[in-house]
């Protein structure tokens, strides 16, 4: 997945390190052979690779195709997994970053028709399934990509795995996305600093993990710079660009660490007006930095206060 990951557990009777590390790179691992849009020979990349038509694909592959799609549909679009086109335009994906400008002002743009080109292979809504038959269709042309929920599924698969294997008190984190079960020797629980926007007004934030997830996701993170304009990584589906809207970062806490990777995704898609909206109806955990004329301030949904209260 291009980033590290680290645990921190108390181990069950009978169960060492050696083992308990075994157990967890073979999670990732499957994963990684699943969905994988860097390794040519994930399911993932075969699919994208393939000609049109329908494609029989695994059944852990199916499952999670479909909470992606439904999660798209839940936010209209906001969280995608189709985007693989763009994200390769836009220099984000494994063909690697946009050619360097020969005048030296940063990175190259891709141009209106490559963007339009992209956009007409990309598209939740252009997806096919055929749940009898377990096929997804390859409409041609069409690239998954998952990076925006990806690594919530893959705290989430360690952290059932570790439960399963009798360690039901850890701490699991990947590329910033993290999980916690249980508490840690002695009763305390996992506390987590949160992260902020460089630059963020306020004090620094902690959570008590207890059976809880928190993911975040900032403009911050991977972009680059053409003509003077600074792109960041999340696409804006309907648009087929980096997203423009003023939203710094959004940091969202859930029960699983696939909800709230999704819901950072979609709420910072979604803009500083439609997100916090957004989250308030849902109930949904959220804080959210946003930039303005005055530099960033910070606003925080009703449901994420309200842990804050019960936590002070």
């Amino acid at each position: 997945m291009g980033t590290t990951w680290a645990v921190r557990l108390v181990p069950p009777p009978g169960l060492d390190r050696a083992a308990l590390q075994a157990a967890v790179e073979d999670e990732l691992a499957r994963i990684v052979a699943l969905f994988s849009h860097w390794d040519p020979r994930s399911e993932l990349s075969r699919f994208n690779a393939a000609p049109a038509g329908f494609w029989q694909v695994s059944e852990p592959f199916w499952a999670f195709l479909d909470a992606a799609m439904n999660l798209a549909d839940d936010t209209d679009g906001a969280v995608d997994p189709t985007l693989g086109a763009l994200v390769d335009l836009w220099g984000f994906g494994p063909p690697g970053p946009r050619p360097l400008d020969p005048l030296g002002l940063g990175h190259t743009a891709p141009l209106e028709d490559e963007v339009e080109a992209a956009l007409a292979v990309s598209g939740w809504g252009r997806l096919r399934l055929n749940r009898q038959a377990r096929a997804v269709q390859q409409p041609g042309g069409l690239k998954l990509d998952f990076s925006g929920i990806a690594k919530g599924h893959a705290v989430d698969r360690v952290s059932e795995r570790l439960t399963a294997l009798g360690a039901r008190h850890h701490l699991v984190e990947i590329g910033g996305e993290l999980r916690g079960a249980g508490v840690k020797p002695g009763g305390h629980p996992w506390w987590v600093d949160l992260q902020r926007a460089p630059g963020a007004p306020g004090p620094r934030t902690a959570a008590a993990l207890f059976d809880m997830a928190v993911a975040t996701s900032g403009d911050w993170v991977r972009r680059f710079d053409a003509h003077g304009q600074s792109y960041s990584h999340t696409i804006e589906g309907r648009t087929g660009r980096p997203i423009a809207n003023g939203i710094a970062s959004v940091t969202v806490l859930a029960d699983t660490c696939l909800y709230a990777d999704a819901m950072a995704t979609a709420l910072t898609v979604m803009g500083p007006a439609e997100g916090p909206a957004y989250a308030e109806a849902l109930g949904i955990a959220a804080a959210f930095v946003m930039r303005g004329e005055g530099g960033l301030h910070e606003t925080v949904s009703p449901a994420f206060a309200a842990m804050a209260a019960e936590g002070a």
